[in-house]
């Protein structure tokens, strides 16, 4: 995969919370515009702290974060967006489908004209779009979940961050909802930063995958996923997918023994 332009370079981050817990150790990584990144580790590793740190939803203790170094400032104020799924769909009980996904527009104070028609795009684009009138109650799991991907889509992003947003889902609906994340990467061109505690699934989705070691969190190792887009159901039967599942599980259990840093490229 030929690299874009950078779009989150993370310098030397680290991450101590005020009660004394050490999340991160120093952490350099970049993220190139079209990568679909994946990051895995051992559970309390500081998965979700890196994610939260990109977002700009907590500061790092030491080192910097810069979203688009390489874009002018005023093109990055009016084209570049990041937006953040969440682990659960986190929708308002009280309000139907249509206003949910509509939230972050109101808050913006975007012409409704505009919302409107922004609206019936991301619901589109998940296929939700003739269920804009339910409430969240009235809808599945993963019928929340690709709600709660339609309300990132709507401010347009070109950055996605999603930290376990299948975790909850059963296998059929996860298997589903993978599918159509990566169809849907492709189709608008985003960017994806991604957490999962499964191998399988970053194995499936990503271009890039980095491991993380237990706490305090670093990147431990990383394996590019050289394999073609679009990948179906029949990659998950290959030598090749067995191959980078087996490279991954490999560093996952590395990772969590503590052992010796290292990388492994595809």
């Amino acid at each position: 995969m030929t690299l874009g332009p950078t779009v989150v370079d993370i310098a030397g981050v680290e991450k101590v919370f005020d009660n004394g817990v050490r999340a991160l150790d120093p952490i350099s990584v970049a993220v190139h515009s079209g990568e679909f990144t994946t990051i895995i580790g051992p559970s309390g590793c500081g998965k979700s702290t890196l994610l939260r740190l990109v977002a700009g939803l907590t500061p790092p203790t030491n080192g910097a974060v810069h979203l688009w170094p390489t874009v002018p400032v005023d093109a990055s104020v009016s084209r570049q967006r990041l937006a953040f799924v969440f682990q659960s769909a986190t929708l308002m009980a009280w309000s139907d489908l249509e206003k949910n996904v509509c939230l972050p527009l109101d808050l913006e104070g975007t012409d409704r004209t505009l919302a409107a028609a922004r609206v019936d795009r991301a619901l589109t684009l998940v296929g939700l779009q003739d269920f804009r009138r339910a409430y969240p109650r009235q809808l599945s799991g993963g019928m929340q979940m690709r709600a709660s991907i339609a309300r990132a889509l709507v401010t347009e992003p070109s950055l996605l961050l999603m930290d376990e947003p299948f975790g909850a889902l059963d296998e059929i609906t996860r298997a589903r909802l993978d599918r159509e994340l990566v169809d849907l990467w492709q189709r608008q061109g985003l960017t994806i930063l991604f957490v999962t505690h499964s191998v399988y699934e970053a194995a499936f989705l990503s271009t890039r995958v980095l491991v993380m070691s237990a706490r305090p969190g670093r990147i431990f190792g990383e394996v590019s996923i050289d394999a073609p887009q679009p990948r179906g159901d029949e990659f998950k039967v290959s030598e090749q997918f067995a191959h980078y599942c087996a490279r991954l599980s490999g560093l996952l259990s590395a990772a969590t023994a503590e052992a010796e840093p290292s990388r492994i490229d595809a």
